[in-house]
């Protein structure tokens, strides 16, 4: 069964939910020892978690920042290319920007939201007359008790592959 088919079967079903954590540990072994997991999958929106354990912690026992950093480009990533034609666009990450607001000592969740009209007006529109776009997709990463721990700025470019260039 492939990716995609797994996606839409984790909408409804906590069997695929779990398919789909297993698989993405696997095809992402970067992200595996964080214990990142998607937690809920809807047509418009991604949630995601990261455990508060020792191999996310920074030097004072909080969730390390590259590991809040990760999530977000992870969140905003997985939801893109779930919705984009992977046979037809190409993403790439340009820029991360990140800001701190709280200090994360327990589990966090991501949370990210896009549209249709927001893909029409911010992708599909400017890739009409140009090569290619670069989109901001902003993520909230909060802990379990709803404090605000980060807001997450992940540039992606966005290319159609008749436009990418391979070789010099």
């Amino acid at each position: 069964m492939n990716t995609a088919k797994i996606v839409e079967k984790a909408k409804s079903s906590s069997f695929y939910l779990w398919m789909l954590n297993q698989g993405l540990s696997r095809m992402i072994p970067f992200n595996k020892p964080h214990g990142f997991k998607v937690l809920e999958v809807k047509d418009d929106a991604l949630k995601t978690f990261v455990p508060y354990k020792r191999k996310n912690f920074n030097h004072i026992r909080g969730i390390h920042a590259c590991a809040l950093a990760t999530l977000s480009e992870f969140t905003t990533g997985f939801l893109m290319i779930s919705r984009l034609d992977p046979k037809k666009y190409r993403i790439i990450m340009q820029r991360l920007e990140m800001d701190y607001h709280y200090q994360a000592k327990m589990h966090a969740v991501g949370n990210f939201t896009l549209t249709d009209e927001w893909m029409e007006k911010e992708i599909y529109e400017p890739l009409k007359t140009k090569d290619s776009t670069v989109v901001i997709c902003e993520v909230k990463i909060e802990d379990v008790e709803g404090n605000h721990l980060t807001t997450g700025k992940v540039h992606w470019q966005v290319k159609s592959w008749d436009k990418v260039k391979t070789k010099v």
